[in-house]
């Protein structure tokens, strides 16, 4: 890992009507629109679905960083993010992300570390903690075969 600070930089353009693209260095462009929530198409990438999905993401990076530090063997994991969106005080925010983690383990596999890994990736994740909304964590851990 290369030492703090990071910089992460992104542009976005767009025109009056149609697709806003997001780009940033070496990253292929991505359109993006309003959902179906704020009168968009409902079927492209918004700011709302790309924000869940960086926890989403995220979440999983931290815990495959955690898993091989502490060498738990591992087959898949799957994570879903949903993102309560909110009016308070005058304003819409993000009030809540509920994250639903579901890990498959080696046979052999240690499920209460295992837990515990998930818990602390929800916990480490660096875009949830910079994000004001509440968490919650929602865990499941089986053993393949």
């Amino acid at each position: 890992m290369h030492p703090y600070p990071h910089t992460y930089t992104v542009s976005a353009a767009g025109a009056a009507d149609g697709f806003v693209t997001v780009d940033a260095p070496r990253l292929t462009p991505l359109e993006t629109a309003p959902p179906a929530e704020f009168d968009g198409p409902g079927d492209q990438w918004s700011p709302e679905t790309l924000l869940c999905a960086a926890v989403a993401d995220c979440f999983i990076l931290t815990f495959r960083s955690l898993a091989r530090a502490a060498r738990l063997e591992w087959v898949e994991i799957q994570c879903s993010v949903a993102g309560l969106l909110e009016r308070v005080e005058g304003r819409a925010k993000f009030t809540r992300f509920e994250i639903f983690a579901r890990l498959m383990i080696a046979p052999g596999g240690d499920e209460q570390k295992a837990h515990h890994l998930l818990e602390r990736s929800e916990h480490l994740c660096l875009v949830s903690n910079s994000l004001s909304g509440a968490r919650s964590l929602r865990a499941e851990v089986s053993v393949a075969g």
